[in-house]
């Protein structure tokens, strides 16, 4: 195993045994019916004295689409009949940036995450191998790219933004990296994930 994947096997394990209080979500703004997704966090075993050290894959989706178009998201979908939620990440993220799936070690779930369009988002924590080379569906993204993982999981490099919407203020997160606007769920999804694995910085 990587020093990476090692250390986050460790993190995950210790940080779903303990309580994690401002865990976010959009609950309250979501309908009642919500449909079930998954998302995949995938950390590339990248050294971190190796330039940039370990990223994480993200998709930035075409403006077309009716749902998050032009959003950055983490590789990930609706999760289908007779589907869990790793099944369902690892397909999105086969079809949409054609991830082999022999090059992902699954570390496990984290806190889900539902959004005020209804869906309730599993996040499926895993590490892959560094320097594959991915091609973006053209059907589901615009392009994809690799933010550090230091960058994402860091507080410093957030910021907290607020908007009208669905006649209230709306309190989110959004950082920026190489041009990309990394904001709303994608966000939430990796605060969450700070603050359960214990990232120094988030409380």
């Amino acid at each position: 195993m990587s020093a990476i994947r090692d250390r986050l096997v460790d993190m995950h394990l210790r940080g779903h045994r303990r309580d994690v209080h401002g865990i976010r979500s959009e609950n309250e703004m979501a309908p009642e019916t919500r449909r079930d997704a998954a998302v995949l966090i995938a950390v590339t075993e990248r050294a971190e004295e190796d330039g940039p050290g370990p990223g994480v894959f993200l998709i930035e989706r075409p403006a077309k689409m009716r749902n998050h178009g032009g959003q950055v998201a983490l590789p990930g979908g609706a999760i289908d009949p007779g589907e869990n939620a790793v099944q369902a990440a690892l397909r999105e993220a086969h079809e949409e940036i054609a991830l082999p799936l022999s090059a992902v070690h699954v570390i496990g779930p984290t806190d889900r995450y539902v959004t005020g369009t209804g869906f309730s988002i599993t996040p499926i924590l895993a590490t892959v191998s560094p320097n594959l080379k991915l091609r973006a569906n053209p059907a589901e993204v615009d392009e994809w790219f690799e933010a550090p993982l230091s960058h994402l999981l860091d507080p410093a490099s957030w910021s907290t933004r607020s908007l009208f919407y669905r006649g209230r203020d709306r309190q989110f997160l959004e950082t920026h990296w190489d041009g990309h606007h990394i904001w709303g769920a994608t966000a939430g999804i990796f605060a969450n994930l700070a603050m359960r694995l214990g990232w120094e910085g988030w409380d």
